[in-house]
């Protein structure tokens, strides 16, 4: 077994000396030392998750303190005994205005987000490993779009209500859109990441006027105002309700393609790696891919469309833990929701009392990280 094998990439505790563990192919370093380092990655990531949260709660036209946030979430929570003076977060509660402030709208959005962004991350992450794409993005290959037509249909044609109907059609719009893709991406039975990135753009292109002709037709000011959301990304709506299906959704998808970790692994050596090593190419292949369709429905049903996340955040992590699933995985998911709540939080501050689209936002940022990434990766025609 050689450095870099697919044998090493699926276990690395069978390396021989000299070699690398996962997620340190290229370094030298002592195992141990490699997973103290992952380790504190991870905790460090959580912690600042967690604090983002109690600090972007706070920020808004209305003042309001981590400590009020702090006694409002754990009060509402059941984790009184946490109010304690010792840590500087105790005191007495906030009047009720403040509290529902903090508790109805502003908490809420914040792990909206949060949920939001740690999807669209783990997405990204999953779409570039089974399509072998530096540039997958649920975005940049029209499942957004896809998502998007979805719900405005469901909206504007009245084929369903609430976050369940909308949900169900965005996820088969996604699902469509992203078939599509697939199909037009492939030569000769093979994908080709030029070939997908082309067909997601036209597919996206689609979509999107698909989806303006559908609201320029029923010609309906809040039909029309209601599908703008969709088309440039906004968390305003976040509520309890919708937050909480699409945390389920994130949390079961999630635990799925950590079940199945070790055969993404083998995925980065090619099919036929993967083949070799046991892995049920095909099969997981769409598995996986069908729960990123479903996972980007439900998200886009919450938010809109919001691209780049997927791009830039795997490439992130990558960098900081290496190629293993197991590890990236999990971080995309906390380090995604922090970029979100982040760039959601400068969205509705920065020219207060209007708001921006979060989509706008991240298109500033992710448009010049697009470039940078296609200027530096090798990316098969």
């Amino acid at each position: 077994m050689t450095v870099g094998s697919p044998d090493a990439v699926l276990d690395p505790a069978a390396k021989p000396v000299g070699t690398s563990s996962i997620g340190s192919v290229a370094s030298d370093a002592p195992a141990g030392r490699h997973v103290v380092r992952t380790v504190g990655i991870i905790v460090a990531a959580v912690a600042l998750l967690v604090g983002s949260v109690l600090v972007a709660v706070t920020i808004g036209q209305a003042d309001i303190s981590v400590r009020e946030v702090w006694t409002v979430v754990s009060d509402r929570l059941g984790l009184s005994f946490l109010q304690v003076d010792v840590i500087g977060l105790g005191g007495q509660p906030p009047s009720p205005i403040r509290a529902d402030v903090i508790w109805e709208m502003r908490f809420p959005r914040a792990l909206g987000a949060v949920v939001v962004g740690a999807g669209l991350a783990v997405v990204g992450a999953i779409m570039q490993t089974l399509t072998r794409n530096p540039m997958a993005d649920p975005y940049l290959l029209g499942i957004s779009s896809g998502a998007s037509l979805g719900a405005v249909l469901v909206i504007v044609a009245g084929l369903g209500s609430g976050l369940f109907g909308v949900s169900a059609g965005a996820f088969a719009g996604a699902l469509i859109a992203f078939v599509l893709v697939l199909t037009i991406g492939q030569r000769s039975g093979t994908l080709t990441p030029v070939r997908m990135i082309l067909a997601g753009v036209a597919i996206g292109q689609l979509c999107g006027a698909v989806t303006s002709f559908v609201i320029l037709w029923v010609a309906d000011p809040h039909a029309t105002q209601d599908a703008q959301f969709w088309l440039s990304g906004s968390l305003a709506a976040s509520r309890w309700s919708s937050m909480r299906i699409a945390a389920v959704v994130l949390v079961v998808a999630l635990l799925l393609w950590l079940w199945n970790a070790r055969a993404l692994n083998a995925f980065t050596f090619g099919d036929d790696a993967a083949a070799s090593l046991g892995v049920d190419v095909n099969r997981i292949r769409w598995t996986l891919l069908i729960a990123c369709a479903l996972l980007t429905g439900v998200l886009v049903a919450v938010s809109g469309a919001i691209g780049f996340v997927g791009l830039l955040l795997p490439h992130a992590v990558r960098f900081l833990v290496g190629p293993d699933h197991r590890l990236v995985l999990p971080l995309s998911t906390v380090l995604g929701g922090v970029f979100l709540l982040w760039v959601d939080t400068v969205a509705r501050t920065a020219f207060e009392p209007r708001e921006l689209p979060v989509g706008v936002v991240t298109a500033i940022i992710g448009v010049p990280a697009f470039i940078w990434i296609l200027r530096k990766r090798q990316v098969r025609a």
